[in-house]
């Protein structure tokens, strides 16, 4: 491994808060997750996940989703499962 440097990031406030938690809650800070990040997109010659636009469709159920439309409140998993099945 190489030298250490120092770098700056600008990131969301909120997602940045619940990113660290989560990272805590897995034994790792935000330095070490960044450090897994970058060795990633080392080893895979670019970002380690999809990055897409999606579809119209999506992006519409998305639009509608953030704003509260057509949410269905479901019981538990197994209601979940029913309708997700047709």
């Amino acid at each position: 491994m190489g030298a250490k440097i120092h770098t700056t990031l600008r990131v969301d406030e909120e997602n940045y808060k619940e990113a660290k938690k989560i990272l805590e809650r897995l034994g790792l800070n935000v330095s070490q997750a960044f450090n897994i990040f970058i060795a990633m997109i080392k080893e895979h010659k670019g970002i380690p996940f999809e990055i897409k636009i999606p579809n119209e469709e999506t992006q519409k159920v998305i639009k509608e989703a953030r704003k509260g439309k057509n949410l269905i409140e479901v019981e538990n998993l197994d209601k979940f499962k029913e309708i997700i099945k047709d």
